[in-house]
C-alpha cells in the first residue's frame, strides 16, 4: 500500500502550508490515522471526492484531451452523503453525519413508502440547499405512442416552431441582466485578490448568474408542460448542442440553453405527463419538402421554405418541424394519415397521467391531481 505524498508550494515565498495527495480510496484509511483534520470528515464524503478525480481523469483519457480543471479554495460547492438512514429527518432539522443535526426548510415530508438513500449538501449564490434522493420500488412502464404528434425545431430566431404552426420567440434571459453583471464585474477588476469587497463582488455577481440561470429554467418548464397539454408525442432533433455553442453564435445558444430544454427539461416533462418523446435523424430536415419531400436547397440566410415541385411556401422552421414528425411517426410505424383519420393510436385528447405516476404524484403532492 502506498503512501500519499506530501509537498510544501509555499516554501519560496516562507509560508507553510502542504498540500495532500491521496491517490486511492485505500491510502485514505492510512491518513485518517495520522490527521485529525481528514479524520474529523465523514469517510464516504472524501471517497466520493476520490471517485470524482478518478471519473476526471478516465474521462480525460477516453476522449484524449480536458486535463480535469482541480477546484481552487471556495469552489468545491457539492458535499455527498451516500448513505442516509430513514430517521434522518426530524421535524425541521436533519442529521448528518459527523456534523450532527442541522436545521433546513423542509417544504414537505417525506412520503410514506419512501426511503432516504442520499444526501448532497449544494452551496449556491442564494444559500445552501439538501437535495434528498429517495427511493421506492414501483415500476414504470414505458409510454406508447399515442395521440397527436407534433414536431419540434430549435434555432435562435425562434426558440422554437411546430409542426402544427406556433413559433416561440427566444428570450434573452443573459441580456436583460446584461448592464447589472457589465457594472459589478468592472467593479471587481482592480479589487485586490483574497480582500473583503472582492468577495462582496463575486457574491453580487454569482446572485446574478443564478437568477438568470433560475428564470431560464422556469421558461422551459412552463414551455414543456405547455407543448404536452397538446399532444401525445413530440419529436425532436438528434442535435449536439456543443457544436453549435462554439461558434461566432455561441453566446445566443449558450443563452437559450438549447440542450437543457431539449435534453433534460422536456424529456422528464414528456416521462411525468405520459407523453412520447422521441429523437430523430436530424439530417436534411431544413432541406426537405415536408408536402412532396423534394430537395430543396437553401442556406441559413433563406427564411423561407419555397418548394419548386409543389408549390409549397412556409417559414422555414414550421417547414422542419414537419418534417421531423413525419420522420418520427415512420419511425413508430405511423403515418400522418393514420393520425389524421383516426388510426391506430390517434385521439386529439389531451394526454393523462399514467395510474401509477397519478399515484405516485398524488403521494408526493399530497393532493389529488386532475386527470383529463
Amino acid at each position: 500500500m502506498s503512501m500519499p505524498a506530501l509537498f510544501n508550494p509555499n516554501t519560496s515565498s516562507g509560508q507553510t502550508g502542504y498540500i495532500l495527495i491521496i491517490t486511492n480510496k485505500k491510502t485514505l484509511t492510512e491518513v485518517k490515522k495520522t490527521s485529525p483534520q481528514i479524520k474529523a470528515v465523514y469517510s464516504q464524503t472524501l471517497q466520493d471526492v476520490i471517485g470524482r478525480v478518478d471519473s476526471a481523469f478516465a474521462f480525460m483519457k477516453q476522449r484524449g484531451y480536458g486535463f480535469p480543471r482541480f477546484k481552487k479554495f471556495g469552489q468545491f460547492k457539492s458535499l455527498l452523503f451516500p448513505q442516509m438512514s430513514n430517521d434522518a429527518i426530524k421535524g425541521n432539522q436533519i442529521k448528518l453525519p459527523k456534523i450532527g443535526l442541522v436545521t433546513i426548510n423542509l417544504h414537505r415530508p417525506i412520503p410514506e413508502g419512501f426511503r432516504l438513500k442520499t444526501a448532497i449538501i449544494v452551496r449556491k449564490a442564494s444559500g445552501w440547499y439538501v437535495m434528498l434522493a429517495l427511493q421506492i420500488d414501483v415500476l414504470f412502464p414505458d409510454v406508447p405512442p399515442h395521440g397527436q404528434a407534433i414536431g419540434i425545431d430549435v434555432g435562435l430566431e425562434y426558440f422554437l416552431s411546430t409542426s402544427d404552426g406556433e413559433q416561440v420567440k427566444r428570450p434573452r434571459f443573459f441580456n436583460d441582466l446584461h448592464r447589472k453583471l457589465e457594472l459589478l464585474q468592472r467593479r471587481l477588476r482592480n479589487k485586490k485578490k483574497g480582500s473583503a469587497i472582492r468577495r462582496r463582488l463575486n457574491q453580487k455577481i454569482a446572485i446574478v448568474h443564478e437568477k438568470i440561470a433560475n428564470c431560464r429554467r422556469d421558461f422551459h418548464l412552463k414551455l414543456a408542460h405547455k407543448l404536452c397539454d397538446r399532444s401525445g408525442m413530440i419529436f425532436v432533433e438528434d442535435l449536439d448542442f456543443r457544436v453549435m455553442a462554439k461558434g461566432m453564435l455561441g453566446k445566443h445558444t449558450l443563452d437559450a440553453a438549447l440542450g437543457q430544454f431539449v435534453n433534460q427539461v422536456l424529456p422528464w416533462v414528456c416521462w411525468k405527463r405520459d407523453v412520447y418523446y422521441g429523437k430523430v435523424n436530424a439530417s436534411g430536415t431544413s432541406q426537405e419538402c415536408p408536402d412532396c419531400g423534394a430537395y430543396v436547397k437553401k442556406d441559413l440566410s433563406v427564411r423561407l421554405h419555397e418548394c419548386h415541385e409543389c408549390g409549397s411556401v412556409k417559414p422555414r422552421d414550421i417547414a422542419s418541424g414537419q418534417v421531423i414528425v413525419k420522420r418520427g411517426l415512420s419511425a413508430v410505424g405511423q403515418t400522418v394519415e393514420q393520425i389524421a383519420c383516426g388510426g391506430e393510436g390517434t385521439g386529439a385528447a389531451m394526454p393523462s397521467y399514467h395510474p401509477k405516476t397519478q399515484e405516485l404524484l398524488k403521494v408526493i403532492s399530497g393532493s389529488q391531481l386532475c386527470t383529463r
